[in-house]
C-alpha cells in the first residue's frame, strides 16, 4: 500500500462538517504525525482502531464513539465525495476517498511546530499557501499536535508520579515497622509515637538528647545511638570507638595502599544505591568518631606533643595513638604517611554561626576556598534534631588543594556529623566512607577530624581543630614536601589560621560604626558589602585557576615539570561575572630568597608595583578606596588607578585584595569597568561584574620536618598565576600564539620579581 493512501475503518461513520458550513473540531487526531514508513502507518492506525473498539464495547451511545473515532482521525487525512446525506445514521454509507499529507507537507509543518505550536491565522494561511493546503487543514494539524504532545507529556507525568507513590509507600511501610520495633531510649520499653501527644513526644527527645542520637530519615537507627559520651576519658582507656564498625564494614578488597585512585570524577558518587543495612553502620561508625574526636580535643601529652615553645600547635604520638584507639578505621596502608596536628584559637564569631557554616558545603567551601577548591553534600542522612544541626549526619565529598600547580589535590569521601557536646559546645567531625565505594579508592583517607567549638563571652568562640589524615604524597612535589610535611599546607594551623582571618573579614563586612577617618575609606555600610563581595569572587575565582583541581572546567594544555608553565584553558559563556569568550589560565611556582613577609608587603604595595606589573606600563599607581579586613594592616581590600604614562591611554582601574596569615599570603588583582565600579561603591549588585583575577600565593620554605614558627630570614615558595582573555568569541580555535603570549607574560612577571629580590628592591 503506498505511504500517502489510507484505507478507512471499516462501519465507522464518517464526521462531515455541519450542515452550517462549519467544519467540527473534532475532525483531528495525534495521526497527523505520521512517519515516512508506511509500517509505521499502518500499525500507528491499527493500534487506534484497536485501542477505540475496546473502549466501545459494552457501552451505550456506540454512535457517539463512532463519531469520536472518525474525529480523531488524522488531520492529514482528506476525504472527497460525501454529502450532507451521509450525516443521516439509517442511510447506507458512501464509500470515501482519502488524501494523506504529503511527507513534505507534515515536515513543514513539523518544522514549523517546534518553533511556533500555536500559529495565528495570518501565519496558518501564509503556511497553506506554501504547502497548497486549506487553512482549515493547517488549524486542524497543529490543534492535532498540540492534543497529541499533551497527552505524551500527561502519560510521561503520570508514570513519574505512579513511581513516586508506590516508593513513598513502601518507604512509609519501613517506618512504620521500624517505630514499632522500637524502644524508648529512657526507660527501655516499647513505645509508639501515635499513642502520646505531640508535645509529649517533643519532651521526650528534648529530655533525652544527649543520650540519643536518632536517626529521623530512617527509623531502625535508634538502637544505634543514645549512648552518651563522658565528660573526660582516661589516657589509655579504648575506646569502643571504631572498632564494632571495621569488624563489619572495614576494608574491602584488601588495603587501600593497593591500589591508585584512578580519577577524580569516580569520587562523585551517591549512596543511594546503597541497601538500609548500611546506614546503621553509617551512623554507628559517626558516633564512635565523635567520641574519639571529643576524646582527642580533651586529652593532652603523651597523647599530643607540642611542636615548640613558640608555636601552639601540636603534633600526634602516633605509637600513643594506636595504643589508645587499637584498631581506629583500620591500619595505615604501606608507604603511607600519616599527618596528625591539633590547633587551637579564638575567632570572632557566634558558635552556632560557626557550626551553620560548617554543615553547609557551599558556605563551607567559600569560607575556606585557599584550601577547599570543591565540596559537595551527597545524600542527608539526618537533619538533626530539636531544630537545629544536633545529631545532623550527611556523607559528602570534597577535594583539598594548595595554590600551587606542584601539589597534587587530596580528594575525600566522608561522613559529617555535628552533635551539640554540652551547652555552648559543639562538635563536628570527618571520617571517611572509603568502604562504601571499594571499586574506586583515593589517596587520602580521613581519620576522625574536626573541631570543637565553644561558646566565649562578647561573640568569641573557642575552637579546637583536629587534622588526621593518611595520604599517599609521592606525588608532592620536592620544592614543596617540606611545606607539606610542615603541617602548613593542610594541617590543624592552617584550618585555624584561615578560620581566624575569614571570621574578621566577616566582621568588617558587618561593621556600621566606621569613622570616617583616612582618606579613601569606604564608610558606607551598602559600598562596604559590595565591594567585599566582589573581592570575595575575585578571590575564589583565583583559586579555582591555580591548583590542578578537577573541580572547575578547566582544561590543561601543558606544564609537568619544575621550571614549566601549566596553563589551562576554558569557555566563558553566559556568565555574568565573567567576559565571554576563550580564557587562558597561566601558573608556575618557583623559590625566592627572602621571607614571605617581605614579598608580601612588595607584591601588595601600590608604589613598588610599576617593578613587576606589565600592565601598568610604568605607570603611577594610585589607592583609591580602602576596607580594612581585620588587625593585620595588610589585610584589606583596595581599589587602586593608573595614571597611565601615555596620555592617548585610558587611566585603568584595579581592585585588589590581599591577605596573610601564620601560614601564607595571597596577593589577587583584576582589572575592573569603572562605570560598574561606580555601581559597586553605591552598593549596586556585584555579581554582574566581569572579573579575571591574576595574582600571587606565597607560602614559607620549611627546611624540617615541623617547623617551629616562620622565620625572619627563611625563603618563600611563591607561586605566579594570570587568567587572561585570549579571544571574545567563544567557539574561536585556541592558538597557539595565545598560549605562547601568556607564556611570556608569565616568563617577564617572574623576571622582573627575580631582578627585584636580587637587586634587593624588595
Amino acid at each position: 500500500m503506498p505511504s500517502g493512501m489510507m484505507i478507512p475503518a471499516r462501519n465507522m461513520p464518517p464526521m462531515m462538517p455541519p450542515s452550517n458550513g462549519r467544519v467540527s473540531e473534532y475532525g483531528s487526531s495525534s495521526l497527523s504525525l505520521s512517519q515516512p514508513n508506511m509500517f509505521e502507518d499502518q500499525s500507528h492506525l491499527l493500534d487506534m482502531i484497536n485501542e477505540n473498539n475496546s473502549q466501545n464495547e459494552g457501552m451505550p451511545g456506540s454512535k457517539l464513539r463512532d463519531d469520536e473515532f472518525d474525529s480523531n482521525k488524522s488531520g492529514s487525512e482528506n476525504y472527497e465525495g460525501a454529502s450532507g446525506d451521509d450525516q443521516e445514521p439509517n442511510q447506507r454509507k458512501r464509500k470515501k476517498r482519502y488524501n494523506r499529507h504529503t511527507q513534505h507537507q507534515i515536515q513543514e509543518m513539523e518544522s514549523f511546530f517546534k518553533e511556533c505550536p500555536h500559529p495565528d491565522d495570518k501565519q496558518r494561511k501564509e503556511l497553506a499557501r506554501e504547502l497548497s493546503l486549506e487553512p482549515l487543514q493547517v488549524k486542524f494539524w497543529f490543534q492535532n499536535k498540540r492534543t497529541q504532545v499533551k497527552n505524551q507529556h500527561e502519560r510521561v507525568e503520570n508514570s513519574q508520579l505512579r513511581a513516586e507513590n508506590e516508593r513513598l509507600r513502601a518507604e512509609n511501610m519501613r517506618y512504620k515497622e521500624a517505630l514499632n520495633s522500637s524502644s524508648c531510649p529512657t526507660c527501655g520499653g516499647p513505645t509508639t509515637l501515635g499513642e502520646m501527644s505531640f508535645d509529649e513526644h517533643n519532651l521526650r527527645v528534648e529530655n533525652a538528647r544527649l543520650r540519643e542520637e536518632i536517626d529521623r530519615i530512617s527509623g531502625i537507627a535508634a538502637k544505634y545511638v543514645g549512648r552518651p559520651v563522658a565528660a573526660s576519658y582516661p589516657p589509655h582507656e579504648p575506646t569502643r570507638s571504631l572498632d564494632l564498625v571495621v569488624g563489619s564494614i572495614g576494608m574491602q578488597s584488601g588495603g587501600m595502599g593497593d591500589q591508585v585512585f584512578g580519577g577524580g570524577g569516580d569520587i562523585l558518587r551517591t549512596i543511594y544505591g546503597t541497601s538500609d543495612l548500611d546506614k546503621p553502620m553509617i551512623i554507628e561508625l559517626a558516633v564512635a568518631a565523635m567520641e574519639e574526636l571529643i576524646r582527642m580535643a580533651q586529652v593532652r601529652e603523651p597523647l599530643w606533643l607540642p611542636a615548640g615553645t613558640d608555636d601552639s600547635t601540636e603534633f600526634l604520638n602516633t605509637e600513643e595513638y594506636f595504643q589508645s584507639f587499637p584498631r581506629g578505621i583500620g591500619e595505615k596502608p604501606l608507604d603511607w604517611k600519616s599527618e596528625a596536628s591539633r590547633e587551637t584559637g579564638l575567632v570572632i564569631m557566634n558558635h552556632t554561626a560557626l557550626v551553620e557554616i560548617l554543615m553547609d558545603a557551599n558556605q563551607w567551601s567559600n569560607m575556606f576556598s585557599g584550601v577547599v577548591s570543591r565540596a559537595m553534600t551527597l545524600e542527608v542522612l539526618s537533619t538533626g534534631v530539636a531544630g537545629n544541626y544536633n545529631g545532623a549526619l550527611q556523607v559528602m565529598t570534597a577535594e583539598l588543594h594548595v595554590l600551587s600547580p606542584l601539589v597534587p589535590t587530596r580528594e575525600a569521601f566522608f561522613l559529617r556529623y555535628c552533635k551539640l557536646h554540652a551547652e555552648g559546645t559543639w562538635a563536628v567531625v570527618d571520617v571517611s566512607l572509603d568502604h562504601l565505594r571499594p571499586s574506586s579508592l583515593s589517596r587520602c583517607r580521613r581519620r576522625p577530624s574536626g573541631c570543637l567549638i565553644q561558646e566565649m563571652p562578647n561573640g568569641y568562640s573557642k575552637v579546637t581543630w583536629i587534622e588526621h589524615v593518611e595520604i599517599d604524597e609521592k606525588s608532592v612535589h620536592n620544592l614543596y614536601k617540606p611545606f607539606v610535611e610542615s603541617g602548613l599546607a593542610f594541617g590543624a594551623k592552617r584550618w585555624v589560621a584561615t578560620l581566624d582571618r575569614q571570621c574578621e573579614r566577616l566582621a568588617s563586612v558587618m561593621a556600621t560604626n566606621i569613622p570616617p577617618g583616612d582618606i579613601g575609606v569606604i564608610t558606607s555600610q551598602e559600598g562596604r558589602r559590595s565591594m567585599l563581595k566582589l573581592a570575595e569572587r575575585m578571590v575564589i575565582s583565583f583559586c579555582s585557576g591555580v591548583s590542578a583541581s578537577t573541580a572547575h572546567t578547566w582544561t590543561t594544555l601543558s606544564g609537568t615539570g619544575d621550571d614549566d608553565v601549566r596553563v589551562m584553558t576554558r569557555k566563558s559563556i553566559d556568565d555574568p561575572g565573567r567576559p565571554p569568550g576563550i580564557v587562558l589560565s597561566a601558573a608556575t611556582s618557583f623559590w625566592l630568597p627572602v621571607s614571605p613577609k617581605t614579598l608580601f608587603d612588595f607584591l601588595r604595595n601600590e608604589n613598588s608595583r610599576n617593578q613587576w606589573d606589565i600592565l601598568s606600563n610604568g605607570g603611577v599607581v594610585q589607592e583609591m578606596a580602602h576596607i580594612a579586613n581585620g588587625r593585620d594592616p595588610g589585610n584589606c581590600v583596595s581599589l587602586l588607578r593608573v595614571n597611565s604614562a601615555n596620555t592617548n591611554q585610558s587611566n585603568m582601574l584595579i581592585i585588589q585584595e590581599s591577605c596573610s596569615d601564620a601560614t601564607g599570603s595571597l596577593v589577587v588583582y583584576a582589572p575592573v569597568d569603572a562605570v560598574a565600579m561606580n555601581v559597586v561603591l553605591n552598593g549596586g549588585d556585584p555579581d554582574y561584574v566581569a572579573l579575571l583575577p591574576s595574582g600571587f600565593a606565597i607560602f614559607p620554605d620549611k627546611q624540617q620536618r615541623h617547623g617551629v614558627g616562620l622565620e625572619s630570614g627563611c625563603g618563600s615558595l611563591l607561586t605566579v598565576a594570570f587568567q587572561i582573555l585570549v579571544d571574545s568569541v567563544p567557539t574561536a580555535k585556541l592558538s597557539l600564539g595565545s598560549v605562547a603570549t601568556v607564556n611570556n607574560l608569565i616568563a617577564c612577571t617572574v623576571d622582573r620579581i627575580k631582578a627585584a629580590v636580587t637587586n634587593n628592591s624588595v
